[in-house]
């Protein structure tokens, strides 16, 4: 049976080492898998992967719930569907909704039958118990569902609130955003440019688009930005 931690951010300035830590104190043996995704699909490489491998037994921890999945329907499809494979799902910071918690709520919670089903009576009390049962099913799944809405209802309210905060700085003559037909000039771009200038083809020198593309690491839009802007400013001149 193999223990797995799970760690997601945003984006790549963010620090994933605080997960790790929470993970690492209580599951020392925890193979970490680290993920950097914007959005909030489930949909994300390292997480199908993961998930593709999980054998009935195997545990996967997360730091919190939001971890897992910040869209409740998706996050609640995905915990039931890990849940029915045998897959042992911890949460550090909502303890209540892990697996083991909800198996043994269902399990402590269960009322057996013991009367004589055959007679009208036992049918009666039959019925009462599995609408019982049903009940407490119910009531264990709803806790995990608000865990998830949770998660979801944070991801709302931090767009709520960027979106204010943009209104409140338009209202107040500030720039949001890059200026429409302004260059933005970086350091990068200013090492990749004299890369380009030097080595292309284009101003003499002695390499193609692609070999120029792996020498800046520059994507593809990026390195033809460049370039145009160059020749725009040759043209200039």
């Amino acid at each position: 049976m193999a223990m797995y931690g799970y760690v997601r951010i945003s984006t790549r300035k963010q620090s994933i080492e605080r997960q790790i830590r929470n993970i690492r104190a209580t599951y020392p043996e925890a193979t970490i898998v680290e993920e950097v995704y914007t959005g909030t699909s489930l949909n994300r490489k390292e997480w199908n992967k993961l998930q593709n491998k999980l054998k009935e037994g195997d545990t996967v921890v997360f730091d919190s719930v939001s971890r897992m999945s910040r869209t409740a329907d998706e996050g609640v499809e995905a915990y039931f569907e890990l849940y029915g494979r045998g897959i042992n799902l911890v949460f550090l910071k909502e303890p209540t909704i892990s697996t083991a918690v909800y198996a043994a709520a269902l399990k402590n919670r269960t009322l057996t039958i013991s009367q004589d089903g055959s007679t009208s009576e036992g049918r009666l009390i039959q019925s009462i118990i599995s609408a019982l049962n049903d009940y407490q099913r119910e009531l264990a799944a709803a806790q995990i569902r608000i865990a998830f809405d949770q998660a979801e209802k944070e991801v709302e309210d931090l767009h709520q609130r960027t979106r204010e905060g943009i209104q409140t700085a338009r209202a107040h003559g500030k720039q949001i955003g890059a200026v429409p037909g302004k260059k933005l000039t970086t350091k990068k771009s200013v090492e990749a440019k004299a890369v380009i200038i030097k080595h292309s083809r284009d101003f003499g020198g002695g390499l193609d688009d692609g070999e120029l593309m792996k020498l800046t690491g520059l994507a593809r839009n990026t390195y033809y930005k460049y370039k145009k802007e160059l020749k725009s400013e040759s043209a200039e001149e």
